[in-house]
Parts: structure tokens; C-alpha cells; sequence
């Protein structure tokens, strides 16, 4: 196969380029199940490029079911590969084009997905699978997985939990909607919401019957007092928060409100459910302890692989409070976990050391990148305030007075460049100062400083 088949064009990574065109080749029939692809070394250099990009592309396939490959046989397209199209077909409802400079919030970055290591765990998943994993799958998760989250919940979280106890989700939205419909069938009609907080897991709890209720956030953390005071309102008794990193305000719950917000729900005989958004990424100082550490008996905790590895993955966990029936009432009946051998091969990703790995590249790679947005936004919008910990993947930037954030974001996206309006995130607070939240997970370093002077020629226009 030369370079008839496959082609590698600008403007992305080699890796990157060479996947696409080898999937278009299968896709379009001009590789056909069970042809044969040539050696690494040898595509490499009829490409002219590094052995490392066809071994990336070549990865990526294989986790994909594309292609096959094996000791001793090489890699071939898999005999059940995609059926060939005769014509590509339109989408019904067509993607937006990326922005080439993509200042979007809560997305991690892609290109250093750890492909290999992912590749590698899927077969060790494959082999070491039981008939029982196969035919006739736990519905709260296969037991490999739940005793790999249980054992790094223990070491990374200060969360002290049986592997029983943990239900493998589709993700924290999924979480959430196990047991928002638990909470609601045991008599629940309301749940607190943190304002301004991330609208999904808000939404899904709004599906399942639970009424959100808005309550203010500040430098740190929600407002326990105003919290209190809208339960007394609403009769509340659950209440959705993220304690270590609070999206999109980015502050961390201060410790005299993590024990207030214990004390009301022992008080009412309530629920907190903890979402641990990003909790993995703070680059100031160890991640503080999940709040469920401090009460089992009346936390339940989110989390997911979607900021750490990428939302494609859709595998996440939820550990219901202890002592709370009714939040665990019915959670294994739902919708059900995701597919064995996804979730086999998630567990051997976490215990084999590849997903530590790639945590503590990822972590030195954002706490960089971090810095550098903040130089570039002394440098380009010079006195604007940017607040939020130095954690996660966004700060927030305040905008001159006067200045509309909507506009600027229009403004922006004329200059290929995605920002998000603060307001997207709040359900009252419409009086709020204009702000932008600024994400920096997916964008290239060489990107950033121009990313940013783009953005402040939008300002600039907008005021």
C-alpha cells in the first residue's frame, strides 16, 4: 500500500492525519476486510515520516475494531470491520466546524490521549475476560472495574468504600439520573444546585422530577448559609455540589462550609451529592479529600473519565451515601453499565499504572499551559481581572464594564475563536458582571498567545 491509499495532509498531527486517511480507506472500500497493511518501518518511510505516527494511527484503528492485529501475523483490516459506503452520506444535522482556536471550557486535551496504553488494555481485557463477563454482566459494573475505582478512590480521594458499593455509570450525567429517580420516588421534589453551575447534570435531575434550586456561589465555594435558607424555603433536602473545584467559578468549598453542609444534612435527613469535577487536576497543592470522606453516610459521589481522559470514553462511577436508602434504592436496575469489555479494559488502564502516567503528564502539561494563558492575558488584555484556582482547565476573565460577553463571543467566533459567555452557566444572578470563561485544555501551546490576542481584538471591538 503507498501513498495511492493513504495520505497525509497539513494542518493537523501527522499521527492524526494518517488515522483519518486510513479510515476513509476502509470506510470508501479501498481497503478491504482482511487485506493486509504494510510493516510500520515500511510506511513510515514511504510517507517520510516518523515509525512513532503509523504506530499511533495503527493503535488508534485497532481500539476502533478497524484493524487487527497480531504477533506474528501483522495488522490487517478486521474481518468485521465498518461496511464499505458507496457514497459518503450528509449528516442530518451537520457539525459545526472546531474553531481553530478553541478557548472552550471542559474539554481535556485530545491529542495526548494515551492510544497505546489504551490499545494494550483492550487486549489484555479481551484475554483475560470469564464467560461470565461475557453472557451474563453485573448490572452495577464488572467486579474488576469496581475494585480498580474502589482501590484508587482510597488512594487518591481519602474514599474509604467496598467494592460493592461502587456502581459503574455511563458517565456523571447518568450517575445522576440513577439517583435523582431513586431520590424522587422516595418522596423528593426538589435538589439545590450550585448558581452559576454545569447545566447537565442540573437538566438530567430536572428530568428525573427534581425541581433545581438556585444557590449562590462565591470565592468559596457555595453559600451554605443561602443553602439552609432555601431548603427552610422549598422543603429542600438534597443538594448537588462540587466541592473541589466548583465549575465555573473555580473555587474550592472552604472547610468550616464542607462541615456546615454536613451538619444540615444530618439535620434534615438529607442527601449531598457530590460531583467531583476535575478534582484531579490542581497544580498548587494535593487535591483535597472528597467530601464523602468526611460523610459517608450522607454523600454520594460522581465522577468520570471525561475530563481526565476524554468524554468519548463514557465510563464513570457513583457511590451512594451509606446510610441513605432511598439514594440507593434501585440504582442497579437503571440503565445498566457500560460494555464488559470497555469496562475490563478501563479497569486494566487503571490498574496497570498507564491512566497514573498519563495523569502526571497531563497535570505538568495544563499547570503550564495555565501559566502561559495568564502571561498572555497580562500581555494582550492588560487590568482585567482572571480569577478561579489553579486547577482545572478554565479561568474565568472579567470584561471592562459596558462590555457585552455575548457580543464578545460573537465577536470572536468571527476570528475563529470559541469563548463561552459566564451567563450560559447561571439560572438567575442576570445582573452579574460581564465575564468569559476561558478554557485552555484542548489548544495547542503554539496557539495560545495568538488565541488570546484574537480574543482581545474582540474585546477591544466589542467596547
Amino acid at each position: 500500500m503507498g501513498d495511492a491509499l493513504v495520505t497525509i495532509e497539513g494542518g493537523q498531527p501527522a499521527h492524526v492525519a494518517l488515522e483519518r486517511s486510513l479510515r476513509a480507506a476502509v470506510r470508501e472500500g479501498r481497503l478491504r476486510p482482511g487485506d493486509p497493511l504494510p510493516p510500520s518501518r515500511a510506511l513510515a518511510r514511504d510517507l517520510g515520516v516518523s515509525r512513532w505516527v503509523v504506530t499511533q494511527a495503527y493503535g488508534a484503528l485497532v481500539a476502533e475494531g478497524a484493524l487487527d492485529a497480531r504477533t506474528g501475523a501483522g495488522t490487517r483490516v478486521a474481518a468485521t470491520s465498518w461496511p464499505t459506503l458507496t457514497a459518503p452520506r450528509e449528516p442530518d444535522h451537520p457539525a459545526q466546524p472546531r474553531p481553530r482556536f478553541d478557548l472552550g471550557p471542559g474539554v481535556p486535551d485530545l491529542r495526548h490521549l494515551p492510544r497505546t496504553a489504551w490499545v494494550g488494555a483492550v487486549r489484555t481485557a479481551v484475554s483475560s475476560a470469564s464467560p461470565g463477563d461475557l453472557v451474563t454482566p453485573d448490572p452495577r459494573g464488572v467486579p474488576a472495574l469496581r475494585h480498580a475505582l474502589a482501590d484508587r478512590l482510597a488512594v487518591t480521594r481519602a474514599v474509604l468504600v467496598d467494592a460493592d458499593a461502587v456502581v459503574v455509570t455511563h458517565g456523571a450525567a447518568d450517575g445522576m439520573t440513577r439517583l435523582a429517580r431513586s431520590l424522587h420516588a422516595a418522596g423528593h421534589d426538589h435538589v439545590l444546585v450550585e448558581d452559576p453551575s454545569w447545566p447537565r447534570l442540573r437538566d438530567v435531575a430536572a428530568a428525573a422530577g427534581l425541581q433545581p434550586v438556585p444557590v449562590p456561589v462565591d470565592a468559596d465555594g457555595v453559600d451554605v448559609g443561602a443553602l439552609v435558607a432555601a431548603a427552610d424555603r422549598t422543603g429542600a433536602r438534597a443538594a448537588l455540589v462540587t466541592p473541589s473545584h466548583q465549575f465555573p467559578v473555580g473555587a474550592a468549598l472552604a472547610p468550616a462550609r464542607r462541615e456546615a453542609l454536613v451538619r444540615w444534612a444530618r439535620s434534615v435527613d438529607g442527601v449531598v451529592v457530590e460531583d467531583d469535577y476535575d478534582a484531579e487536576f490542581r497544580y498548587d497543592r494535593r487535591p483535597v479529600a472528597a467530601l464523602r470522606a468526611l460523610a459517608p453516610d450522607r454523600v454520594a459521589l460522581l465522577g468520570s473519565l471525561s475530563k481526565t481522559l476524554a468524554p468519548g470514553f463514557g465510563v464513570g462511577w457513583l457511590v451512594p451515601p451509606d446510610d441513605v436508602p432511598a439514594a440507593r434504592a434501585g440504582l442497579d436496575v437503571h440503565a445498566g453499565a457500560p460494555p464488559s469489555l470497555h469496562q475490563l479494559a478501563c479497569a486494566a488502564l487503571l490498574s496497570g499504572g498507564a491512566y497514573d502516567r498519563h495523569l502526571r503528564s497531563a497535570r505538568t502539561r495544563y499547570r503550564r499551559r495555565r501559566a502561559a494563558l495568564l502571561v498572555a492575558l497580562e500581555r494582550h488584555l492588560p487590568g482585567l481581572p482572571v480569577t478561579g484556582l489553579a486547577a482545572g482547565l478554565h479561568v474565568v476573565l472579567a470584561l471592562p464594564p459596558g462590555v457585552d460577553e455575548h457580543r464578545v463571543a460573537r465577536l470572536a467566533a468571527r476570528r475563529d475563536v470559541r469563548v463561552v459567555p459566564a451567563s450560559r452557566y447561571r439560572i438567575g444572578a442576570a445582573t452579574a458582571a460581564s465575564a468569559l470563561v476561558v478554557g485552555y485544555g484542548n489548544l495547542v501551546d503554539a496557539r495560545l498567545d495568538e488565541a488570546v490576542a484574537r480574543l482581545a481584538g474582540a474585546v477591544t471591538e466589542a467596547a
